[in-house]
């Protein structure tokens, strides 16, 4: 079953109640639609997309029809559940065999009703051969398939080594017989004309360690030769142990992507605590990060107290690793924060870029300038979220990185492009920054970063106007609140002189009334009074407005904070239409790259 956490989607209010519940049993996120189903579609298709599992509380229909376009890797798709309103049933309708049926029965038992499971194996002989539950692992779940198929034609099977309560139906119903074997041995399933099914207890946690910047092959290779040379198969290991400090070292994370395993991370104070129990204590370890020994102290932090060391440090030149048997309940460790700097484009979804819905759909929390958050509509709704108000762009950024460095998934929410004008070049600096220079944690600057693009203003405004960028342009901030009032002016000359096309952010604001105004004549200077520009106001939102002027007409009380002005170039031009479809006032504008004078210099 997925990691990621499950959705309950209510797609009518009235379904609350019941999602309450079901959510709270589950440890689930609510989610709450209203009547207006045009959202419903890509919002349930970005959290299915982002792999959490969906209980839906809706017809079956409507959940099938909309996620029926984006099906296709079974192996990978997260499992989907449609639940009836009354509570009459549950239905696993996607990811039977990969948590939805276990899913199923676990509501069905909450709410005192049936899971409607239809898979075979789970009707006929009451187990998913390809979905053993947690602490098992299948070797090779694609050979799965013909093993039940042999079982469900009647064809007698096999079933040697650990007790395994899950598997009694297959004993129950008569269909394998049971062999002796030794505890310690794997589970194996076989039938006649078909590869045995391999299964391994998930019961032992790898500890390693290894110098800055190790290469992934020698970690990997020496985890290899030590799990092999220890008569120990990868399928038994839960997850990799490591101390904090390595949380951003990619020989650990290239190691854990090899054995499909998390990632897990420990502090130096939690490794400490097992000195005692440590096979190779050492100094010189502790005078570089605080606790006696890593590999084996994060195998045996993982193990709990009643487990034990099963292989001690084994070491390369750059690398460690150790392995414990878990038991009693140990640390599960803290995964790899990350922080995702998302450009949302200027508003609607449908400038929204995939990666951008996906990141938004898998964060554990929402931070952001109130408003861009709430421009998210559907996918901001009933989410942990952080708002912060204009001028508190430091403290945003600051607070993001902080939150990503607890291990969490954080999105930071930017209008437009995250790096045109944004906070990733913000977040950027605070990383860059010493601590004493007002830089953030160390473990703030080892999350994994992600800079999302979107659509900026200036594109947006473009396109719906036509195609005033279509020859070199610049963008100028306005905003003297960061850079000196001489340096933009600087600027100004500059791109006047260049014949550049210019979008001007943050053009105004309630101080900042006198800068648009000194920038239109020092652009009169250089280029024509009939010269385009466009005021795009509250682009790819109900309010939209867009307004066409002269550059001698343009005025700055026309202007607010929401717009942005694009000023065509010398060379820049109107075409006049009366298609309503036209992008401002009845007229397409747009800037000529010079391809007429191309082809009238390859003809002569």
């Amino acid at each position: 079953m997925s990691e990621l956490t499950p959705v309950v989607l209510c797609l009518l209010p009235s379904a609350a109640p019941l999602g309450e519940k079901v959510a709270a049993a589950l440890g689930a996120r609510l989610d709450i639609r209203g009547t207006d189903f045009d959202e419903v579609a890509p919002h349930l298709t970005s959290i299915f997309l982002a792999g959490h599992p969906v209980i839906g509380i809706a017809s079956a229909g409507i959940l099938i029809r909309i996620l029926a376009p984006h099906l296709g890797d079974k192996r990978a798709e997260p499992p989907v559940l449609a639940l009836a309103e009354d509570s009459s049933a549950v239905v696993p309708l996607l990811g039977g065999h990969r948590g939805a049926n276990a899913l199923a029965r676990r509501i069905a038992e909450l709410l005192g009703t049936k899971a409607a499971v239809t898979t075979a194996g789970d009707v006929s002989l009451g187990v998913a051969l390809d979905e053993p539950p947690e602490g098992w692992q299948l070797e090779k779940p694609e050979e799965a398939k013909p093993v039940m198929a042999a079982l469900l034609s009647g064809t007698k099977g096999q079933l040697s080594g650990p007790e395994a309560e899950w598997l009694a139906p297959l004993e129950a119903a008569g269909a394998v017989d049971r062999l002796a074997a030794d505890a310690d041995a794997p589970l194996v399933l076989s039938v006649p004309g078909a590869a045995p099914l391999i299964y391994r207890r998930t019961a032992l946690a790898l500890g390693v360690g290894c110098a800055r910047g190790c290469d992934p092959d020698q970690l990997i290779g020496l985890v290899g030769k030590t799990l092999a040379e220890a008569g120990i198969s990868a399928g038994e290991i839960a997850a990799i142990h490591s101390i904090d400090l390595k949380s951003n070292e990619a020989a650990i994370h290239a190691l854990a992507r090899n054995l499909g395993v998390p990632a897990r991370f420990h502090t130096a104070t939690r490794l400490e605590e097992e000195a005692s129990r440590l096979a190779n204590p050492s100094d010189v370890v502790f005078a570089e990060v605080g606790c006696h020994g890593v590999a084996e102290g994060a195998a045996l932090a993982a193990a709990g107290p009643d487990g034990a060391l099963l292989v001690e440090k084994v070491k390369s030149s750059d690398a460690t690793c150790a392995v414990a048997r878990i038991a009693g309940g140990g640390a599960e460790g803290t995964p790899r924060g990350q922080l995702s700097v998302i450009g949302i484009g200027p508003g609607q979804t449908e400038w929204r870029t995939p990666e951008a819905t996906r990141l938004i759909a898998e964060a554990d929390e929402l931070v952001g300038y109130g408003f861009y958050i709430d421009l998210l509509g559907p996918q901001a709704r009933g989410r942990m979220r952080r708002d912060f108000e204009l001028g508190e762009e430091e403290a945003r950024c600051r607070y993001a990185l902080e939150a990503a460095g607890e291990g969490r998934k954080v999105a930071l929410i930017c209008s437009g492009d995250g790096g045109i004008f944004a906070m990733g070049a913000l977040v950027m600096e605070l990383l860059d920054r010493d601590g004493d220079a007002g830089g953030v944690s160390d473990a703030a600057k080892r999350v994994a970063l992600t800079h999302a693009p979107g659509i900026s203003a200036l594109q947006a405004a473009s396109a719906r106007a036509g195609a005033l960028l279509g020859h070199d342009f610049c963008a100028i901030s306005l905003s003297d609140l960061l850079t000196p009032r001489e340096t933009i002016v600087q600027r100004l000359h500059a791109a006047a002189q260049g014949d550049f096309v210019i979008a001007f952010y943050n053009p105004v604001s309630r101080r900042r009334r006198t800068l648009l105004a000194e920038a239109r004549e020092i652009l009169l200077q250089h280029r024509p009074a009939d010269t385009p520009v466009l005021l795009a106001t509250s682009l790819g939102r109900p309010e939209e407005r867009l307004t066409l002027r002269r550059l001698d007409a343009l005025e700055v009380d026309e202007v607010d904070m929401m717009t942005i002005v694009l000023i065509g170039s010398a060379a820049s031009r109107r075409i006049t239409s009366g298609d309503i479809s036209a992008g401002a006032e009845g007229e397409w504008i747009y800037t000529p790259r010079g391809y007429a004078k191309h082809i009238d210099g390859e003809t002569q």
